[in-house]
């Protein structure tokens, strides 16, 4: 855990209890809809998070053992978890060493060192935690102080998990996001089926392409009806473009007779279209960059997608994103919030940019960066060009629902850490810092997700 003192350890104390505002990220809208046990140990802390079986697997670890993929079903939790054990000291210097240890001492209050010896100690004192109703997801999530959890949803989703949580007599917030790549990108091998499925999901006929955008309109006025504030998309190389005429290369990607050209040009309409939207209908707009996707084939053909083999490359902001912000960029009350893994565009391209465009915002660290060391690389990269009013907070964007306290425990500490530099260097004076403080550990991500309207 990383140790603050003096005016870090000041602020630190001031931010560490302030509520949990959740604004992006994976969690399964159905554990908050059933509210049922979570099943076992492994499952829960091992199984799907793949920042965990990542580095297992790049240690020789199969993920079958490790129960990730169609190959492991069946498998031992038990096993899974003295497995995992086994090879806790591969995570010594991770963020998922501290947020692993944060889970086990601090959410589910075991003090005992996890080792390959206390493996099956530890795991029967975690499966007892969660025969208790006190460790059921409705409970934790009013326990760790969530205010607003976001899910991240198909655009095909029903969201009748949503549905029933608004139904219940539960007062946790959780909400949708739209997340349209599935009937957006041709490059998606279900790219025609999906669209066969958008039609019959809305009712509107997708034969034309204002048919197509009828019912995606239909799709986020849904969404929005049921809460969500955002829109997500995840892509590769960032590239938009105008198309003058869409419909025709809508009619040959649509009939799976549109190349590769087709498929980049017309997705490259779709952003902008879907930015378009946005300014209609208020609905935030995300955008992940900088991922190339499934790298390892043998995996993916073994065990599908996203299962670790993801990997950061370089993405050109500036002229992918021109055409873009030049059709909407300056247009009030459009959010548009980025995300990168490449880093070096955060001083180079996205602080400049969003110093510049009024809908832009730096979206926080994210995957490999989310760390200490990546935290304090975003601040000195950003802050400077962008200021702090253009970022956009902090969401933890996790399937791993334990790890969210201990994701924004992490960054609260980073806040701190940094602030404290700039007050020693003269920045700015304390009372600046702790105004600070809570902006940047809840208030932005509430004001730039539209969470409090």
């Amino acid at each position: 855990m990383q140790h603050l003192t003096g005016t870090a350890a000041t602020l630190y104390e001031e931010i560490r209890g302030l509520p949990i505002v959740s604004p992006h990220g994976h969690c399964a809208p159905e554990w908050f809809a059933t509210d049922d046990p979570f099943p076992d140990p492994a499952t829960l802390l091992v199984v799907p998070d793949h920042y965990v079986f990542r580095m297992l697997y790049s240690q020789g670890v199969s993920l079958a053992d490790l129960g990730v993929g169609t190959p492991g079903r069946g498998a031992d939790p038990r096993a899974i978890f003295r497995l995992f054990a086994r090879h806790w000291p591969l995570f010594l210097g991770t963020p998922s060493r501290f947020w692993m240890n944060y889970v086990l001492t601090e959410t589910l209050g075991i003090e005992t060192p996890l080792s390959e010896e206390t493996a099956d100690e530890i795991y029967d004192r975690i499966a007892e935690k969660l025969d208790d109703p006190a460790f059921r997801p409705r409970a934790l999530f009013d326990q760790f102080g969530i205010e607003v959890l976001a899910t991240t949803d198909g655009a095909l989703d029903d969201l009748a998990h949503h549905q029933v949580i608004a139904d219940s007599d539960w007062n946790g917030r959780v909400i949708p996001t739209f997340r349209p790549d599935s009937v957006l990108d041709p490059s998606d091998p279900d790219f025609t089926k999906n669209l066969g499925r958008l039609a019959m999901r809305t009712g509107e006929d997708v034969s034309s392409f204002d048919g197509f955008l009828a019912a995606l309109r239909a799709r986020r006025a849904f969404f929005k009806a049921m809460g969500a504030t955002a829109t997500d998309h995840a892509i590769e190389t960032v590239h938009t473009e105008w198309l003058d005429d869409p419909e025709g290369v809508y009619q040959r990607l649509r009939k799976g007779m549109g190349s590769d050209d087709d498929a980049r040009a017309f997705y490259g309409h779709m952003l902008i279209e879907m930015a378009q939207m946005s300014v209609e209908d208020g609905l935030v707009m995300q955008i992940h960059g900088g991922s190339r996707r499934n790298t390892n084939t043998a995996v993916m053909d073994q065990f599908g997608r996203d299962k670790g083999a993801d990997i950061p490359i370089a993405v050109d902001w500036v002229r992918g994103l021109e055409p873009l912000l030049n059709r909407v960029g300056n247009t009030p009350d459009f959010t548009l919030i980025l995300f990168t893994l490449d880093e070096t565009t955060y001083a180079r391209e996205l602080a400049p940019m969003a110093g510049h465009w009024p809908c832009l915002r730096i979206g926080p660290p994210w995957w490999f960066h989310d760390s200490p060391a990546g935290i304090a690389r975003y601040f000195d990269q950003v802050v400077e060009t962008a200021g702090y009013y253009n970022l956009a907070g902090f969401n933890d964007d996790t399937r791993a629902f334990l790890s969210i306290p201990a994701r924004h425990d992490l960054w609260r500490r980073g806040v701190a850490v940094h602030l404290a530099g700039q007050v020693a260097r003269g920045a700015f004076d304390l009372s600046d810092a702790r105004m600070l403080a809570p902006l940047l550990a809840t208030d932005l991500a509430r004001n730039t997700y539209r969470l409090d309207r």
